[in-house]
């Protein structure tokens, strides 16, 4: 099968994953990347042997680019998706899918105009841990899902990251940035929320970098960093959602999936991996083995899967309906706790199609026609 080719824009931190798993999947290549900084782009492309350094200009203009990957900051996803789709190009792009939901709903509907796919990180809910924690769900194993908790909880990214800014401001905070994460995780477990109830805090308004080469710069915090959320599913169960740039440590675990006949300890959704424990009834905690491949980081599965629904008309799992009705999730979050009421949410999503469980690397051809 011919590969469709790729053109990334945004050579960032998180380039790199995309850029080392390229070769991982034979249904695309990453045959051009591009940046504001031109000596960022070139650095990728001689690292990774990517064909060619543009301009963004160059890289949309190119005729022969297939799909852009989106790997910009926050506040760009929505206007490089949307030149991209002026451009003919279909769009895969980072978490969130747009600030606003505005800019969301925008991008939806010129994919829409123009008959193209977008599709968004983050696609570790189609990782080996994810996929088997679904496939425990759907086979019955705690019964009807009634609840749900998720705690993403650390001091923040000005110690680690080298340009943290962004973390702060519209797009950013513990929310945006870590909670597509756990909220896809939840939808692909449990299905869309209907409606939910949040309250949130600036508890610090300056930040100081830790972190090379930035280190002691002021940041002016913009958008909340610890978050609570109260989450209300359309099957009636209901989760608590926790994510926070404040707190020092927390003994709390990453997910919680109750049902009607027992509870499924849900591993940390930002990795592909992680320990799955399951107690049914009055049992004992039972560690249940990883049924599913892609184990390993295998960012671009969902960049993958889209481009063999593309080539094969069907349904793509980590779609732009899923990607918007997270970001929905997050600002009626934090509308609910600035208005003080309870928050009805207007779009909703289908629980992407389950990865069967003979899916691995050298196996993706199977995606095929599933």
């Amino acid at each position: 099968m011919d590969r469709l080719k790729i053109g990334l824009i945004g050579c960032g931190h998180i380039s790199g994953i995309y850029l080392e798993s390229n070769q991982k999947f034979d249904i695309y290549d990453i045959v051009a990347c591009a940046d504001l900084n031109m000596d960022a782009a070139r650095a990728a492309a001689d690292k990774f042997n990517i064909e060619k350094v543009y301009t963004v200009e160059e890289l949309l203009a190119d005729p022969e680019i297939d799909i852009v990957l989106n790997l910009t900051i926050p506040q760009a996803h929505a206007e490089i998706a949307l030149a991209a789709l002026e451009h003919g190009k279909h769009v895969y792009s980072e978490k969130p899918l747009a600030v606003t939901l505005e800019d969301g709903k925008k991008v939806l509907d010129k994919a829409k105009e123009k008959g193209l796919r977008i599709g968004g990180a983050p696609d570790t809910f189609l990782g080996g841990s994810l996929q088997t924690c679904r496939k425990l769900i759907d086979d019955g194993w705690i019964g009807e899902p009634i609840g749900a908790t998720a705690y993403m909880m650390n001091r923040g990214p000005e110690a680690f990251h080298p340009n943290p800014d962004f973390f702060f401001k519209a797009g950013g905070g513990p929310m945006f940035d870590m909670g597509p994460y756990y909220l896809t995780a939840l939808v692909n477990m449990i299905g869309s929320v209907q409606s939910v109830t949040g309250s949130t805090n600036i508890t610090f308004s300056e930040r100081t970098i830790k972190s090379q080469p930035k280190y002691g710069q002021k940041i002016n915090v913009e958008i909340p960093t610890h978050v609570n959320g109260v989450l209300n599913f359309a099957n009636g169960a209901i989760g608590n959602i926790i994510t926070s740039f404040d707190v020092w440590g927390t003994k709390l675990p990453n997910m919680e999936i109750y049902g009607t006949e027992g509870v499924m300890s849900v591993p940390d959704p930002n990795y592909f991996s992680g320990k799955i424990e399951v107690k049914r009834h009055m049992g004992e905690w039972q560690e249940v083995p990883l049924t599913h491949g892609f184990t390993d980081n295998s960012r671009g599965i969902g960049l993958a899967d889209m481009a063999y629904a593309i080539k094969n008309d069907r349904n793509h799992r980590a779609s732009g309906q899923l990607t918007y009705h997270v970001l929905e999730v997050m600002h009626a979050i934090h509308q609910s706790s600035h208005d003080e009421k309870h928050i009805h949410l207007s779009s909703s999503c289908e629980r992407p199609s389950a990865l069967p469980i003979d899916i691995s690397i050298d196996r993706l051809e199977l995606l095929n026609h599933r």
